[in-house]
């Protein structure tokens, strides 16, 4: 788990350039990332430090989120897991990372108006690789478990132009 002091913590966690702070509705004051288009089109999605340098992540179930059932889509629930890998992640991986593992259980629906919560923890952090798993839930109702891996990317310099 993660040795750094919640201020620490805090500091990491907000270094994204492409960080928002929503500002109003339900979720003032969680945070959300830009940059990813398919995220951002998906979601919203939602996280937050508490004061104990913990994480937890959320977003509300709209009609955009259902599959032919009435039920959440599966593919939403991994995207948002997805999502939650790097919030959980963030204090450790400090920079630019992919996802290059990724296993899930699902374990019960979710329907339109439900608030989805994620709760999870970096299990081993490394040099290049860390581990992450956590849980969804409605209400306290287990809904999806899940684990992946992390891979920390180096940025590579710009090309040179060519003549």
């Amino acid at each position: 788990m993660n040795e750094l002091a919640p201020t620490a913590l805090n500091t990491a966690f907000n270094r994204r350039p492409d960080l928002h702070v929503e500002t109003e509705g339900e979720f003032a004051g969680w945070r959300t990332w830009t940059r990813d288009n398919f995220e951002t089109h998906t979601g919203p999605f939602y996280h937050r430090m508490d004061e104990n340098g913990r994480i937890s992540c959320a977003f509300r179930v709209a009609k955009k989120h259902l599959n032919g059932s009435g039920n959440v889509h599966g593919g939403c629930f991994m995207t948002f897991a997805d999502y939650c890998l790097f919030a959980l992640a963030a204090s450790v991986l400090q920079g630019p990372g992919v996802t290059v593992s990724f296993a899930s259980e699902f374990l019960d629906a979710a329907r339109e108006g439900d608030l989805i919560e994620c709760t999870g923890e970096v299990t081993r952090a490394g040099g290049s690789l860390i581990f992450v798993r956590g849980m969804l839930t409605s209400a306290e109702r287990p809904l999806f478990t899940f684990s992946g891996t992390i891979k920390r990317v180096k940025r590579k310099a710009p090309a040179e132009p060519t003549a």
